[in-house]
């Protein structure tokens, strides 16, 4: 019977325990304004040409919708927003510098009805769309951001 070992048991018969994951919680914002009644949605690009929501880590102290806020601020320049309530909240694993990570965010829906956007390139943020709901879902490199937008979407088709 195999039975596992302490981390960094090399023992035979041994399995060495997986080294655990460093946790990251971010928090970030799915964008909208209506056009003649019509949701838009707005995406990010980020420095690796992938397509998103605006993102990032809470600040001490801080809490998620506020961080929310602050960073589509800081990738967008949009400075008025009104946050319309949580969303979801997903988790993914990868891997920084040969890190594993545990990445939580938590998304919130945030009303944008004036301003434009403008890609804050010290945030690595290279580009900033308003795309429709269709486009933005072909548009997104991810299949969790694609459910959150899904959700986003159901919720003003709701009201």
């Amino acid at each position: 019977m195999a039975r596992s070992g302490a981390a960094g048991d090399a023992r035979p018969g041994r399995v060495a325990a997986r080294v655990a994951a460093r946790e990251e919680v971010s928090a970030g914002g799915i964008v909208y304004r209506l056009r003649d009644g019509v949701p838009l949605f707005l995406l990010i690009r980020d420095g690796y040409r992938n397509w998103g929501f605006p993102k990032g880590h809470l600040e001490a102290g801080e809490d998620a919708a506020t961080a929310a806020v602050r960073e589509v601020g800081e990738e967008t320049g949009l400075a008025a927003v009104v946050n319309e309530g949580a969303l979801d909240t997903i988790d993914w694993h990868f891997r920084h510098k040969g890190r594993l990570v545990h990445k939580v965010c938590h998304f919130f829906l945030l009303r944008a009805d004036r301003g434009e956007p403008v890609p804050q390139h010290d945030e690595g943020i290279t580009d900033c769309r308003w795309l429709a709901f269709e486009a933005a879902v072909e548009r997104l490199s991810y299949a969790n951001a694609r459910e959150v937008l899904r959700l986003a979407h159901a919720r003003l088709a709701a009201r």
